[in-house]
């Protein structure tokens, strides 16, 4: 059984396909759990993670290497230092544990597995909603439902959001000593893949098929570590989680089960290479080039080499962190999500129990086809003739102008409290107004407030109920299935939640 074991995990592939001499589980293993079968050890190691009470309270305070002392912990919250994307956080241990994993480091072969840094993992998550919006969401319009509240489009319904598996090989950004190398896939199944997908990877499922559920490669990319340049350098490469922002889009990384309008409406992923470098304890920063927003670099007629540079300031203390980026720039003519995005974050830790996390956006674009012109409307036909629905949308100007200018700004703060180990309350303040309609289709200004609570089940399952309140000041923009001026509300409220389930 643990040959097996061995032979998946790509360990043999290492060259221990037979054990060598010492070969043998991790330390803190049951004494003789390698003899032990591979269910027997995962559900034993299940009951540990499901006891866990918060861990140990004298434990010393964690400090980032070369750096500040690390913020927050995880669990409770999905962070233990302030978010960076498209990077592993310098300095600190990124191999992430498991009950799955776990289970395999108590094998015959746990030991090397562990060494190599490969692991597996990921979850399953349910969730559902009670709102007072009850038309179901329109795929040829892109509204109706719950929309433009993400990620439960389908409002009075349960839905699985996220099936969730990662294969990886994390570097080690503990030593500074020499280059190190790793590797990500991860993909989705569920209907949150409506707001990962890329045109040209999968993406007929939703913009030609109007599938609920579909099946999304989120991230697939190598990682190059290069600790002598500066105070270290990551380089990624290949398809990873749009640089800026407080949320993503996997689940257990957000402070709740639904997301601000403002991350509704921003990038989502990016294809291309993106450097990370440490210059001293306090500066970080980013540079990148990729084919553009949500956009495969083989799709001939949309890709645009678009270059983004971000700076990362994080005080002597820890406690603060200023995160400025200007998310991609290049021409900013309208084309598939080519949004000019400049996007500033800040986290601040009052106290031991107290942080809040900010963030503020502009964006734009340039010569967007006017929705209120006939020859406007056409040149959208004209430009996505391959795609029944889910074309970029349009914008609404002066019905003079055959194209206009663009933009929407956005803002969110979330007050952030932590109960005890295993509970936190979250509070978001969410505004965006979309002034050109060309994000939501709608030209409104967008007010949103949710109280969110988490409760950890062990460290393997996490409950997060929520209540919603949002209103479209100037459009009947919820409940409208038609983008048509009196059909739909004004006003929403949700009631949701969700649980996720990880192995």
């Amino acid at each position: 059984m643990n040959q097996g074991i061995c032979s998946l995990f790509a360990v043999c592939a290492l060259g221990v396909a037979e054990a060598p001499a010492g070969a043998a589980p991790i330390d803190g293993c049951a004494k003789g759990s390698e003899d032990e079968g591979f269910f027997a050890r995962l559900a034993q190691s299940y009951r540990s993670h499901l006891a866990w009470d918060g861990g140990d309270p004298n434990a010393p305070v964690t400090v980032v290497v070369g750096g500040a002392e690390v913020p927050e912990s995880n669990p409770p919250w999905p962070y233990s230092t302030w978010n960076i994307g498209a990077s592993p956080a310098i300095g600190v241990e990124n191999m992430y544990t498991s009950a799955l994993m776990d289970a395999l480091y108590c094998g015959e072969h746990g030991r090397e597995l562990k060494d190599s840094r490969f692991s597996i993992y990921g979850w399953v998550e349910p969730g559902g909603n009670w709102s007072t919006s009850h038309t179901r969401f329109n795929y040829a319009t892109g509204t109706g439902g719950n929309y433009p509240a993400a990620y439960s489009f389908e409002p009075n319904t349960l839905q699985v959001d996220q099936v969730a598996l990662y294969l990886e090989r994390t570097p080690d950004e503990l030593q500074f000593d020499h280059f190190d190398w790793g590797a990500r896939f991860s993909g989705i199944y569920g209907t949150d893949y409506k707001y990962t997908f890329s045109n040209g990877v999968f993406s007929n499922q939703y913009l030609n098929e109007e599938r609920q559920y579909g099946f999304d490669p989120v991230m697939y990319y190598l990682d190059f570590w290069f600790p002598k340049i500066a105070q270290g350098e990551n380089i990624r490469v290949g398809r990873y989680i749009s640089i800026p922002d407080i949320e993503a889009q996997l689940a257990p990384n957000n402070l709740s089960y639904s997301h601000s309008l403002l991350y509704t409406v921003d990038p989502y992923t990016q294809q291309g290479i993106v450097s990370t470098t440490r210059l001293t304890k306090n500066w970080q920063i980013q540079t990148e080039l990729s084919a553009g927003n949500d956009v495969a670099p083989w799709v001939k007629s949309e890709r645009h080499l678009t270059p983004a540079a971000c700076v990362i300031w994080t005080s002597d203390s820890g406690r603060d962190n200023l995160y400025p980026c200007m998310n991609g720039l290049n021409d900013g003519n309208w084309r598939w999500n080519n949004v000019q995005h400049a996007v500033i974050t800040w986290y601040h830790k009052f106290d031991a129990k107290f942080h809040m996390d900010t963030e503020v956006w502009y964006m734009w674009q340039s010569h967007t086809p006017n929705v209120e012109n006939p020859a406007g409307v056409a040149a959208i036909a004209q430009a996505y003739p391959y795609v029944r629905d889910g074309a970029p949308n349009g914008a609404q100007c002066n019905p003079a102008v055959v194209y206009c200018y663009s933009y929407e700004w956005a803002a969110v703060n979330y007050l952030n409290y932590q109960l005890d180990a295993r509970d936190i309350l979250v509070w978001r303040t969410d505004f965006l107004n979309d002034a050109r309609a060309q994000r939501t289709g709608f030209k409104t200004r967008y007010y949103e407030f949710t109280l969110s609570y988490t409760h950890w089940v062990g460290d393997v399952i996490e409950l997060r109920p929520e209540v919603r309140y949002e209103h479209a000041q100037d459009a009947d923009a919820y409940d409208n299935p038609t983008d048509t001026l009196g059909a739909g509300r004004n006003s929403q409220v949700t009631i949701a939640a969700d649980a996720i389930l990880h192995f």
